[in-house]
């Protein structure tokens, strides 16, 4: 089977879907939620206000990466 065959294969599935397109409409809005408006709220750019430089943020990272676990 070759590369168009494939393609077409998975296009005439999605076109005779009919729970399957609501379904995928809810998965692509929840995706759209958590990558977009959830980072907008929730997970500030940390690095990038609190350091100045590249060199400050990767000797920041590094240090996190590798001190020895808090007991």
């Amino acid at each position: 089977m070759s590369v168009a065959g494939i393609y077409r294969f998975y296009l005439n599935g999605f076109r005779s879907m009919t729970l399957g397109k609501t379904l995928w409409k809810i998965i692509l809005i929840k995706l759209f939620v958590m990558f977009a408006i959830l980072k907008l709220f929730f997970f500030q750019d940390y690095l990038g206000t609190n350091f100045t430089t590249d060199e400050e943020r990767a000797a920041h990272v590094l240090e996190q990466i590798t001190r020895p676990a808090e007991k």
